[in-house]
Order: structure tokens, then sequence, then C-alpha cells
């Protein structure tokens, strides 16, 4: 079985996540917002979880959120993890420097499993699902979240205009990221049952491109793909891609609109108590019974031929 394609590369992410781990609080919107989403769809869950897991936890944004919560009692021990020990630093709590690719729980070992925006930097997410579908027990319950197609659609189109006016062609200094339509057929090709995809787009205003660049490095979320482009990013670079972004999508009080597309995946481990679709031929009542109309034949193509 040949091995997955090396998009991204993991011990520069690392080194970016412990660069920006000291500043992190102050760019953490993004997974604030996530893991409050997170714990929103728990609270909706009347159920214990006595173990669970929070895969690519930073700065514990999601135990935060979960602590404020009415879910927090039916939470038991909660274990972070992270690729950058750096992140982990600083509280108290189970915690453990874990990268997603390579899981090194047993199986069974969690009844609940969430991840916000991390698993968008895995370069087999369908096999990082797997792994973490693994670690749950029978009817564990998985929620994530990671960053979708649309993000950042206003600085990769204006570093992209910038290096074909310069440089004469363009190449790709953002991460490509899923897609939207994709992101439930990611948890099925995992073996996920009932699984559920969201989509909640967030735009960010800015007063200028160059605060967003610095909002992502203290994220951590700087290209880190594992062919980078040749040629560096310059100064005169980024400031024609800072003019372009002005001129393209300032509003009319002068500032400027990042998109961020966080798509949420929530999926359940196999387990035989799990509602399971009718076979085909199974069902009870006609459909022209259930909506209360009058069944209408309507002939096929050989029916018409025939007349």
């Amino acid at each position: 079985m040949s091995s997955p394609p090396l998009i991204f590369d993991r011990a520069l992410h690392r080194k970016r996540l412990d660069r920006a781990a000291a500043g992190y609080a102050d760019a953490d919107f993004l997974k604030r917002r996530a893991a409050e989403d997170a714990v929103a769809r728990l609270e909706t869950i009347l159920r214990d979880f006595p173990r669970a897991v929070d895969l690519g936890a930073r700065t514990g944004v999601f135990g935060q959120a979960l602590a404020a919560s009415d879910a927090a009692a039916r939470v038991g021990l909660l274990v972070e993890t992270d690729l950058s020990s750096a992140m982990l630093r600083g509280r108290d709590g189970a915690r453990l420097a874990a990268d997603e690719e390579r899981l090194p729980f047993a199986p069974g070992a969690f009844d609940l499993a969430v991840s916000t925006l991390s698993l968008h930097w895995v370069n087999d997410v369908v096999g990082a699902l797997i792994q973490i579908r693994r670690a749950l027990k029978p009817d564990g319950l998985f929620i994530g979240a990671f960053l979708g197609g649309a993000t950042l659609t206003e600085l990769r189109q204006s570093l992209m205009a910038a290096e074909a006016e310069l440089l004469g062609g363009a190449g790709s200094r953002i991460s490509p990221f899923a897609d939207a339509l994709d992101a439930a057929g990611l948890l099925q090709r995992a073996g996920f049952a009932l699984p559920v995809a969201d989509v909640d787009r967030v735009t960010v205003r800015y007063r200028h491109p160059l605060h967003l660049m610095a909002d992502l490095r203290r994220m951590g979320e700087t290209n880190v793909l594992a062919e980078r482009h040749p040629r560096p990013l310059t100064r005169a670079l980024v400031g024609r891609a800072c003019e372009i972004y002005v001129e393209r999508f300032a509003e009319p009080d002068g500032k400027v609109p990042a998109t961020f597309e966080i798509l949420t995946l929530t999926g359940w481990a196999p387990h035989e108590s799990q509602q399971k679709p009718l076979r085909p031929g199974s069902a009870k009542m006609r459909l022209a019974d259930a909506l209360g109309v009058e069944e209408t034949r309507v002939p096929r193509g050989d029916d018409e031929a025939r007349s």
C-alpha cells in the first residue's frame, strides 16, 4: 500500500507552534469560537463521557469553555494533547505531547474525542480519523473542526496576483484546505457512523492586511507546505500583495475582510444499538399515504412505446 502524499512539513509546523505558544492567547479567537461550538453541541447530548481527549488542544481553550458549561458535569477525565509541548505548559491537568498522525492511545481508550482547528495540518486526514475512531469506545463521539476551502481566499488571490505581476507567474504560498462538500465523506471513509457536517463562515475585519498576517503568525497558522515556493516572500512582494488586497477587497471604512471557513464534523464510533437505514423495499407505509396525497402512476419509457 502506498504512503499518503507528503503535503505538510510537520516538523516545521511544530516549530511554528512552539514559537507561537507564548502569544497564542492574543489571536485565539477562531480556536475559541470552534471550541465553544463543540461545547454547545455537547450540551445537547444528555449522556456521560467518563474519559475524553482534546487533540490539538493548544492552550486549552476547549477545556476552558467546557469548564464554564453545564456539560462539564458529564465529562470526566479530559486529556489534552498537542503537537507542540510548549502549547501545553503552564496549566494543570492531564497533558501529552502527541502527533495526530501517530496517536499513542489504545483501542477504546476514550468515550469522547474532540479536535478543534488542528486536523487541517495533517497529511492523511482519513488516516488520522481512523486512528481517532479506533481510540474511541463503541458508540463514542467525535467532534472535529478544521479550516475549509474558502479560508483566506482574499489573501490567496492577492498573493497570486502580486506574484503574477512581479515574477511573471504564481505559486502556492497558502496551504490547501478541505472542501466543505467533502467533509461528511471524510468521516464515512474513516468508518464513523451517523456523520454530520456543518459550515461556519467567519469574516474578520482588519485595518490592514499586515495585521491579518501578524495574527496568522500568532496562531501558528503560517505556510508549512512540504514543497514550499522556491522564491522567498520578499518585502516588495508582500507590499504589492497588500496593495492589491486593499484595492480589491477594502470596505467603505477602509478595513479589509478576511474569510475563515470552519467545517465541523460529528460522528460516532459504530455500535449495534445505533439507528440503521432501512433496507430497500422494507418500508411499512407508502410515501403517498404518509403525505396524504393520491398516488399517480407515471408511465415508463417502454410503457409509452406500447400505448
